[in-house]
């Protein structure tokens, strides 16, 4: 994959993301909130449960899912431990920690702008509720 083809451009000269651009669906797992979040809980490894209660209303399923997701991509590891019940044990990986820092320069943005962005959708929601 080149930077060419990723950082390539439209006809009117904007980033341009064709159908088969290898880095959507990169950005589409990264932009995944689930994803964000066990990438910023994993700071050591941890088993599911422990996963599940530091990321507060998501369920078994889709955080089940997202360690999937994860896992394929590179980004974290699964680790069968030899106890009894057997257990499960995930870690970041490399590539895993090295989106780390973005991530938090991201986080810090979202709580800095969040009462702007809170501000902005009342104002869209009330002149959406009003008629013409």
């Amino acid at each position: 994959m080149s930077d060419t083809y990723v950082l390539g451009t439209g006809f009117d000269g904007w980033p341009g993301f064709g159908a088969d651009c290898p880095s959507r669906p990169v950005l589409d797992q990264i932009a995944d909130k689930w994803s964000m979040m066990v990438i910023a809980v994993l700071e050591r490894p941890a088993r599911f449960n422990e996963i599940k209660r530091r990321l507060g209303g998501v369920t078994q399923r889709v955080l089940t899912q997202s360690l999937r997701r994860l896992e394929r991509n590179g980004m974290i590891e699964r680790k069968v431990l030899p106890t009894s019940p057997v257990g499960v044990e995930y870690s970041l990986t490399p590539l895993g920690r090295s989106l780390r820092e973005p991530f938090w320069h991201l986080y810090s943005w979202t709580v800095r702008h969040s009462e702007q962005i809170q501000r902005s959708q009342r104002a869209f929601d009330e002149r959406s509720r009003q008629p013409g």
